[in-house]
């Protein structure tokens, strides 16, 4: 559970399903739209690219902690899924989006383990249930979302934040830390740290 919760929030432009990652050092040749000139990059433009990104998210506003009460209270309306049987069934059928909504499954092998939606009239907050419709983590989405680029916070039910990620393009993201350690830049479907070395892939994005 906590492998699947550490990449869980990887949402990639319009709410794309979640991106399983896994150790390859294999060497890839890069093609896609978005320039990513990463590899080519001399140490210092890196480090100064990772301190933009996170000097954006992490501003003088940032709230690393909520009170446990009080970020309840933000979210009281969505502690507890009131349709969940519907929104179970539907994740566990492979329905991605509604006239309402978006939704999102999360499996362990074939089983159902959590789903996520995000509203069409709220899109800048996410979503995040168990199996039993009990909310686990919430997406809060910058204002500029969903015009590129944007930037997602991650917080625990219990008011803790757990991640921060810079959306470049759907196809480019930074990944921080609460503590604004920088994690790794994804580039499609590989991750690279901040010297340029491939540490992760994913299955989709």
């Amino acid at each position: 559970m906590k492998r699947i919760c550490t990449i869980l929030f990887i949402f990639l432009g319009l709410f794309s399903n979640c991106t399983f990652a896994q150790e390859n050092n294999e060497t890839i040749t890069l093609q896609g739209k978005t320039e990513f000139n990463w590899l080519d990059m001399s140490q210092i433009e890196r480090d100064t690219i990772i301190q933009n990104y996170k000097n954006i998210i992490f501003d003088e506003d940032t709230v690393y902690k909520y009170k446990r009460k009080e970020f309840k209270n933000l979210y009281k309306d969505f502690v507890k899924d009131r349709d969940v049987q519907y929104h179970y069934y539907e994740a566990k059928e492979g329905i991605t989006e509604t006239k309402e909504y978006r939704l999102s499954a999360f499996f362990s092998g074939k089983i159902l383990i959590s789903y996520a939606i995000q509203y069409k009239k709220n899109p800048r907050t996410v979503y995040y249930y168990d199996a039993l419709g009990h909310l686990k983590y919430v997406d809060m989405l910058s204002e500029n979302y969903p015009n590129f680029p944007y930037w997602s916070k991650q917080y625990k039910i219990n008011g803790k934040m757990i991640s921060a990620i810079y959306f470049v393009s759907h196809d480019m993201q930074y990944m921080y830390k609460p503590d604004g350690e920088f994690q790794g830049v994804w580039f499609m479907d590989k991750r690279y740290d901040r010297h340029a070395k491939q540490d992760l892939t994913r299955t989709n994005w």
